[in-house]
This record gives structure tokens, C-alpha cells and sequence, in this order.
């Protein structure tokens, strides 16, 4: 990455949105990468330098991660941040895209599809969250407690970076100092992350049902590991059955965490996707 790299803030229903950008010097085609819960831009520090050879990219750090802002004013649905991405590139000046999302990144990627077909050339979706329902009355309404907060905070303390990157990763001969700083930091600084985190329970969603999904027109790639503990392959199949215009690839050796293990590959598929034709049903 050199000179056409940027980084910015949009500020959106009282909250402020952190990007990365690059700008190709020719490339026409723009990538809009959503990372993950927990999660933030720096999950596609591996796959982002590839893109940014042939494409205009954009990385979102989905509120309340990364350093995008926390505030309990925002409404952390699934639909809106999928507003929120599209008011960004509205902002941005940007009239279609293709859409990269891991994990609940991916669903965030759905619902542009469905809300914003127009929006969207083409989606590529990386172990994404799928028929997830809402939370269940009595955490709900747990977290309506005073400083329930320091209870999330905890709870993710107990579980610890490194076990669950254990989880996500398949090959643990990656995770490395630099892995284990990168995805713990945003969680050091303060405790609105975990006020923003309460607040989500409140207002996540169900992901899109299999009716909203069969409505989807969007070419979709998806791309599953294997051995993906968090969002097992099963759930790529059975969406691979409800997107009606996709393909699904299986990377073998493969854990959740599909961006950081390999990026390399993605991006081959990636390039190969953009050449497809609108329909990928055989």
C-alpha cells in the first residue's frame, strides 16, 4: 500500500464510523471488506495488501469494534449496520461494490444484498453467520441490569485472546505476539466496548430468514474452512441451498478465522469470482 492509502471517520446517527481506504491509481472496481464479532479491520491485514493490487479497497470497523466509536446511542442491529455501510459509501461517493464479509461481517454483507441490491455487484462471504436467532428473553433482559457491562467484560476476560483464537484458527503455529496484541487491544482501552456489547444484545436481530435469503439475486461466492468450529461448514451448505445466484469452496486444513490463514487463496478465488458471469447456479 502506498499514497492511496487513507484512513477517516463518518459520523453516523451520533456515532463515529473508522475506515481504511485505498485508492487503485486504475483499478475501477471498489472491495468493501466487513470483519467479524470481536473482531475488527485488522482481521484482513493479510488479505487486504492483495486486494489493494487490482482493487479500490475499504475496510469498516463495524461499531462498537475496533476504533470505530461505542456509544450506547447507536442501535447495533444487523440492518443497521448495513445501513450504516451503505450511508458510508453513499458519503463516499460510491454507487457499486463488491461486498467481503466474515462472519457476522457476512450477514452484515446480506443484508446490503437484500436491502441495497443495486448496491452490490458481487459478495464473497468468509465462514459467514447464518440463521442465528435473537438472543433469548432472559439475557435481554439481564442486560437492562446496572453495570452488566462488568459482566461481559468478565466473561470475555475468562475465556481469554489466546484460547479463542485457538478456536478459530485451525493451524495454532500462526498465532503469534502480533496476533494475539492485534486482536486483543481494542478491548484494553476502556470499558465502553463492553457497554457497546450489552447494548447489542438488546439489539441484534435474528439473521435474515431462509425467505429473505431465496431473495437475494447477488452472485455470491462463499468460501468455508473445513474445520470451522464457530460457523461449521453445514451452515455454508445450507445457505449455499438458499442463495439461489452461488458456490461454495471448501479450503481443507482450514479453521473459522479464513482471512488471516489464507489470504493467498481467497484472493485467487476472489480474482477468479470477478470474472464470472451473473449466474453461478449449475
Amino acid at each position: 500500500m502506498n499514497n492511496g492509502f487513507q484512513t477517516g471517520h463518518f459520523e453516523i446517527d451520533k456515532i463515529n464510523i473508522y475506515y481504511e481506504y485505498y485508492v487503485h491509481p486504475t483499478a475501477e472496481k471498489t472491495v468493501v471488506l466487513l470483519h467479524g464479532f470481536l473482531s475488527s479491520t485488522f482481521s484482513f491485514r493479510r488479505l487486504m495488501p492483495l486486494l489493494c493490487k487490482d482493487f479500490n479497497v475499504i475496510s469498516v470497523d463495524l461499531p462498537p469494534f475496533g476504533k470505530s466509536g461505542k456509544t450506547t446511542f447507536y442501535t447495533y442491529s444487523l440492518q443497521n449496520q448495513a445501513k450504516t455501510v451503505i450511508r458510508l459509501l453513499e458519503h463516499l461517493g460510491i454507487k457499486e461494490v463488491m461486498l467481503i464479509g466474515h462472519s457476522m461481517g457476512g450477514q452484515v454483507a446480506l443484508n446490503v444484498c437484500y436491502l441495497r441490491p443495486e448496491l452490490v455487484e458481487q459478495a464473497v462471504l468468509l465462514c459467514s453467520s447464518g440463521y442465528l436467532k435473537r438472543s433469548k428473553l432472559p439475557l435481554i433482559l439481564s442486560s437492562y441490569i446496572p453495570f452488566f457491562y462488568l459482566y461481559v467484560k468478565r466473561w470475555l476476560a475468562s475465556s481469554g485472546v489466546e484460547k479463542n483464537l485457538r478456536n478459530v484458527v485451525h493451524d495454532h503455529s500462526l498465532i503469534d505476539e502480533v496476533m494475539l496484541t492485534g486482536y486483543l487491544q481494542p478491548f484494553t482501552q476502556d470499558n465502553e466496548i463492553f457497554k457497546g456489547l450489552t447494548k447489542m444484545i438488546r439489539d441484534r436481530e435474528g439473521d435474515l430468514t431462509p425467505e429473505q435469503l431465496k431473495k437475494i439475486e447477488t452472485p455470491c461466492l462463499l468460501i468455508w474452512g473445513e474445520h470451522d468450529k464457530v460457523v461449521p461448514v453445514q451452515i455454508g451448505k445450507r445457505l449455499k441451498k438458499d442463495l439461489k445466484n452461488s458456490k461454495i469452496i471448501i479450503l481443507e486444513k482450514t479453521g473459522h478465522l479464513v482471512p488471516e490463514e489464507r489470504p493467498e487463496e481467497i484472493f485467487q478465488y476472489i480474482l477468479n469470482f470477478t470474472l464470472t458471469t451473473t449466474s453461478l447456479t449449475v
